[in-house]
């Protein structure tokens, strides 16, 4: 193969250049006691020898949507290249071929490099492509729709959602006008909604009420699983055929200690891979998106992906250990319980998840970028008194110190 034989649209010039080459060292990658093939250039066959059939991703049923997808989603949140995304072409090669996208992503960048990806790679019928508004009433929603479909230069969008939704009572009947028109004229395929909040319990449960609600991605851990109300709320949402995704597998710390060090490694699984095994293991869930931001993210989560054996008794029991010697580290985004304890307007639940993605995920810019979206009200945080909130937490978090980590560096 020639420098210039097209792979996905792009010559492995063009690759090297993008800096894919240096993305992981040649031959074989062991990932999780899981050999996978070098990357897409490093593996091209040799003296006209055909290619190798790779392994693909495991598939599931996205409930009444009928359709099925990969058990790992690309999060589009990690940022990818305009020009060209070698991490997508990556997880291509191995079924990872649903991109979750959102119109306020990478600073609105997201969906043009999508966009961008598709125009070279030449492969949009192979790829699911789901994108997100931030604006919620129709009239927003529709015209947000609309911008996404010129953004990422397509004619259709697989699955459309809402994008962090907090507020049940916006499924009106103009809202469902606005879904049908799309989803008739086959430029919105599926609709459904994503959600992060204190209530994610209602929202589950209005989805299972809602028969044109097909999908809900929902903030889902190794924290969660012993909750009862949110238990219940999956199995109607399942029962009623709702597609369930989870997001925030990984339940990172908004702690500026290095948390995830508590995890045991009992097994071959890292931490960041078990707990996504230890969700794939629920079957009401069809799958797990991941905030894949380099190539060894990537890999190492295919790998656990790949690999059909379930977590041992000791792994889990490592997850467990893990998830109790964390508790107190992590938010559960319920405002109306600890914001309630505070004299002011904060945005509890929001600046903490800010602290996450700077301290925890090394996103110090769009950390403070988000936070100064706030309303100014909730910004003024260094004249609050948050001691009222860490009494109220049920999770005994200390929200007053992560408040003023906050204050500190995101101000």
């Amino acid at each position: 193969m020639s420098d210039e034989t097209k792979k996905d649209g792009v010559t492995r010039r063009e690759m090297f250049g993008i800096g894919i080459g240096t993305a992981a060292a040649a031959g074989t990658a062991i990932l999780g006691g899981l050999a996978l093939p070098a990357l897409a250039q490093e593996a091209a066959p040799k003296d006209g020898a055909k290619d190798a059939p790779l392994p693909k991703v495991p598939r599931r049923k996205l409930g009444k949507t009928g359709k099925e997808v990969p058990i790992l989603l690309l999060g589009g949140a990690a940022g990818f290249d305009p020009r060209f995304d070698p991490k997508i072409a990556e997880a291509v090669r191995f079924g990872v071929n649903y991109i979750d996208a959102a119109d306020c992503y990478s600073g609105g960048r997201c969906e043009p490099a999508v966009g961008a990806y598709m125009g070279k790679a030449k492969n949009r019928a192979d790829l699911w492509i789901t994108s997100k508004s931030d604006k919620h009433d129709p009239a927003g929603f529709e015209k947000t729709f609309l911008e996404s479909l010129e953004k990422m230069s397509t004619d259709y969008i697989d699955l459309y959602y809402l994008h962090a939704l907090e507020d049940a009572s916006v499924f009106t009947p103009e809202l469902l006008k606005v879904v049908e028109k799309y989803k008739k004229s086959g430029k919105m395929r599926h609709f459904g909604f994503s959600c992060h909040g204190g209530n994610v319990v209602e929202l589950l449960n209005k989805a299972a009420a809602t028969p044109w609600v097909e999908s809900v991605m929902f903030r889902y851990n190794f924290r969660s699983y012993g909750n009862k109300d949110l238990n219940e709320a999956m199995d109607r949402a399942h029962k009623a055929g709702v597609g369930l995704i989870a997001m925030k597998t990984q339940g990172s710390e908004a702690s500026f200690a290095d948390a995830w060090k508590k995890f045991e490694q009992a097994g071959k699984w890292t931490k960041h891979q078990a707990v996504l095994k230890a969700v794939w293991a629920d079957e009401r869930i069809s799958a797990a998106v991941s905030h894949m931001d380099n190539f060894d993210k990537l890999r190492q989560n295919i790998a656990a992906a790949l690999d059909k054996s379930m977590l041992s008794a000791k792994e889990l029991q490592a997850v467990n250990r893990y998830a109790e010697a964390t508790r107190s580290l992590a938010c559960d985004g319920c405002d109306h319980i600890c914001g309630a304890a505070v004299a002011g307007k904060p945005r509890i639940a929001d600046t903490i998840r800010f602290v996450s993605y700077h301290d925890h995920y090394g996103e110090e810019t769009k950390a403070r970028q988000l936070f100064a979206k706030l309303p100014e009200a909730a910004r003024q945080i260094s004249s609050m008194d948050f001691s009222g909130a860490n009494r109220a937490c049920p999770n005994g978090v200390d929200v007053a110190g992560l408040m003023k980590r906050a204050g500190e560096i995101l101000a």
